[in-house]
């Protein structure tokens, strides 16, 4: 079964262009999976017969994994790698039929996604002091999250060539490979003009360290290991929107620890991550009347059912308006009902 698994995230790789992100995740819960009925089989995963992927194996997995106390999210995603996986195999005509298909998903909690207020939000993106290169980076990082609801990798994966100044307008690869078109205002713009000007100091400092590093090479001096310039696949440099102090590309990490710390300097609620970002960008379009298959196609979500979580955000707002302002709705009221 492991050469199985091998051909089936090679299968997902190239076939269906999912990221090394998607690939890695794939990989992490079907070894789980696989592993969990290698042990209930007594055998290993590489001597695993089609036969053991069955319903009763599947359903076992699921209910393990609740036992362990894992979210219904992340088990109905992992019971969604299985069920891709099977299905591969059964296009493959290693198995006869499709187990997956008989096992139920678990009903996932509805949450309310973490969000900030228009408030809120005024304070974190003035938390960036736009005053030095890499405090204009940060404001221009906000302002870009904010305006035009980006995913985290979507951002750190911007190139110069992907953003116009004039039409205010980035194209963003998403997921599954899929482009868009999303749009920001004229004050990302200004934003991401004012970090373009300081972004040649941190690229042309690094470009200078570079050539140091390739005189010392032929001199036989060493001032310290040097690091590769990153390429596409197309084996062509690339520009990066957004890069680092040694003006190499940020990384999804980095620019996750920068959100925070302005949170954190802001002032405002703890536990936002840069997808409340996102959040907030959705909420506040709702709130003021954005049609949601609109918000849809700037989210890049695939169903709508996925934008359809943010009208429970807008129910929780007139609920909280309903209790505030009717007069039965308040606790005072009740009391004196009881009375």
């Amino acid at each position: 079964m492991t050469a199985h698994l091998k051909a089936f995230l090679q299968f997902m790789r190239l076939n269906r262009n999912a990221s090394a992100h998607t690939v890695r995740a794939y990989e992490s819960d079907l070894s789980q999976f696989l592993g969990d009925v290698a042990t209930h089989t007594g055998t290993k995963v590489a001597e695993l017969g089609p036969a053991a992927l069955d319903r009763h194996a599947i359903r076992r997995f699921v209910g393990e994994l609740h036992q362990r106390g894992l979210s219904r999210a992340s088990a109905a995603r992992k019971l969604a790698a299985v069920r891709t996986f099977l299905r591969y195999l059964r296009r493959e005509e290693i198995i006869g039929d499709d187990p997956g298909a008989l096992v139920p998903t678990p009903k996932r909690e509805v949450r309310m996604p973490a969000h900030l207020s228009e408030d809120e939000m005024g304070a974190l993106l003035d938390a960036a002091d736009g005053a030095t290169p890499l405090g204009s980076r940060d404001r221009a990082i906000l302002e870009l999250f904010y305006a035009s609801g980006l995913r985290l990798g979507e951002l750190a994966g911007l190139d110069l060539e992907d953003v116009n100044l004039s039409a205010r307008m980035a194209r963003v690869l998403g997921k599954g490979g899929k482009e868009r078109l999303v749009p920001f205002n004229s004050t990302t713009a200004s934003a991401l003009r004012v970090y373009l000007r300081a972004r040649e100091a941190l690229v042309h400092g690094r470009e200078g360290q570079d050539r140091r590093e390739r005189q010392d090479q032929n001199t036989g001096t060493r001032r310290g290991p040097s690091r590769p310039t990153r390429l596409s696949s197309r084996s062509s440099p690339v520009d990066p929107l957004f890069v680092n102090y040694r003006g190499g590309r940020l990384t999804v990490r980095s620019i996750d620890r920068l959100v925070r710390r302005y949170v954190t300097v802001s002032g405002v609620r703890t536990g936002i991550s840069p997808h409340a970002l996102r959040h907030s960008f959705a909420t506040h379009l709702l709130q003021r009347g954005a049609d949601l298959r609109a918000i849809q196609e700037l989210l890049g979500h695939a169903r709508l059912s996925t934008t359809e979580r943010y009208t429970h955000v807008n129910a929780a707002q007139l609920l909280a308006v309903y209790k505030k302002s009717h007069p039965r709705a308040g606790k005072n009221s009740q009391l004196e009902i009881k009375k």
